[in-house]
């Protein structure tokens, strides 16, 4: 099977490794992928928000599957291109992508659906705004105010505070931006990330995992695209992926079949474990970052069958998913000033080590590893238990030099110490 993986990312870069394991995978390619991806991957120039290019690479490169790896092709229609153009694609239609290209459309899915959620105000202007605060105050009960950019914001549009004024600020510069808003009431108790494989009607959960979303330790400063990831989570109640698949994933993949905008790709459902039950917090339609990272090398079952199964209607064929047995850690490695305004260009090194996933990198002419993004790499580990996975990871940031660099201490600790409580 020829394999085109179109992103360039760490998540890219994870795909990329699981695919060129598997036997089925007799090419691989990576468009434009990045300085990690091309030792794994044939290198392809790509603009990813062409749904054109997209397809027409895809024709070019004589592909049997595309997997479209970032949200930004996917809302544009880079998976209805690629199956107009008669190539199996792995990753939802324009319009189905819609569930996380519009967190108000998400919010409709879930309401016809029955799904968990929590109450939104949605803000057109602004004069909206101060009201939708007020009504989310009072329903929260108080502080924290939710308030997040209606469209794509690559995981930083979203603020949680219990400052008014800083809610009302990200609020109204949202809305200068030219987006609409939307209030949300605060959601308490731990998060959780969970994928799911989807044709379009059967619904195949993954392992749940966690991510840190703000920048620095004791989720402190800015959020972010992730700073890190594990998994699986050894504080989960027993049964919570087989509760979810049947309260909201199957539930919400049912409802887009009924619309008539199937979905079929990753449906990833950003969960929070209140004390009044599950509810989603978000979702989107892609593979998510750094998620991916630690759920992908604990899947011993060969991933480009279940893709390419997933891509022609065929998972309710394949056989129950095999796990390995331990936990896997990432950590995000952060240029400086990440996320506001990243610093790039400076030389990286050990960027080749074991378990490290190029993000924002590319390779200069000389042969020397760069940095490219705010998220430089996410250096990845897999152990016995959570605690032996942080202590690689760890030990693998240690062998990375990128100046001024940043990265979160405490990814999984609360979990490894057991601070983490549900209900």
């Amino acid at each position: 099977m020829r394999v085109l993986v179109i992103g360039s990312g760490a998540r890219e870069h994870a795909l990329c490794v699981a695919l060129q394991s598997d036997p089925a995978v007799t090419a691989l390619a990576c468009a434009p992928g990045n300085a990690g991806t091309a030792a794994l991957a044939e290198a392809r120039p790509l603009d990813v928000g062409d749904p054109v290019a997209v397809a027409a690479l895809a024709v070019e490169w004589s592909a049997d599957l595309v997997v479209v790896g970032p949200e930004i092709p996917l809302v544009a229609g880079a998976a209805d291109a690629v199956r107009e153009a008669g190539i199996a694609c792995f990753g939802p239609s324009a319009q189905a992508a819609q569930i996380e290209g519009s967190k108000a459309f998400a919010k409709h899915v879930m309401a016809a659906a029955g799904v968990p959620t929590a109450q939104a105000w949605p803000v057109g202007g602004p004069a909206e705004l101060e009201t939708a605060l007020d009504e989310s105050h009072a329903v929260s009960g108080g502080a924290p105010y939710v308030v997040k950019d209606d469209g794509l914001a690559a995981g930083k549009g979203v603020l949680v505070t219990t400052d008014r004024a800083a809610a009302l600020a990200h609020g109204t510069a949202v809305l200068g931006a030219g987006h609409a808003v939307l209030v949300e009431e605060f959601l308490d108790g731990p998060e959780v990330s969970l994928f799911a494989l989807s044709d379009g009607t059967t619904v195949v959960p993954l392992l749940p995992a966690q991510d840190a979303k703000r920048r620095d330790d004791g989720d402190g400063g800015p959020n972010t695209g992730g700073m890190g990831a594990y998994a699986p989570l050894p504080w989960a109640p027993a049964g919570l992926v087989d509760d979810v698949l049947a309260t909201v994933l199957q539930p919400t993949v049912s409802e887009m079949a009924r619309r008539g905008e199937p979905f079929v790709g990753l449906l990833y459902a950003g969960l929070a474990l209140t004390s009044r039950g599950v509810r989603v917090v978000e979702f989107n339609a892609r593979f998510g970052d750094p998620e991916t990272q630690v759920v992908l090398p604990l899947l011993e079952t060969p991933l480009a069958g279940l893709l390419y199964a997933a891509a022609t209607g065929t998972l309710d064929r394949q056989p129950p998913l095999r796990w390995r047995a331990g936990a896997a850690v990432t950590v995000v490695v952060a240029a400086p000033g990440y996320p506001e305004r990243p610093r790039a260009g400076d030389v990286v090194t050990g960027a080749d080590g074991e378990g490290v996933l190029h993000a924002g990198t590319r390779l200069g002419p000389d042969g020397v590893v760069h940095s490219a993004g705010g998220r430089v790499l996410a250096v990845t580990a897999v152990g016995a238990d959570l605690a032996a996975a942080r202590q690689m990871a760890y030990e693998r940031v240690a062998a990375v030099r990128l100046a001024d660099a940043h990265w979160r201490t405490d990814i999984g600790l609360a979990a490894v110490e057991g601070r983490i409580t549900v209900g």
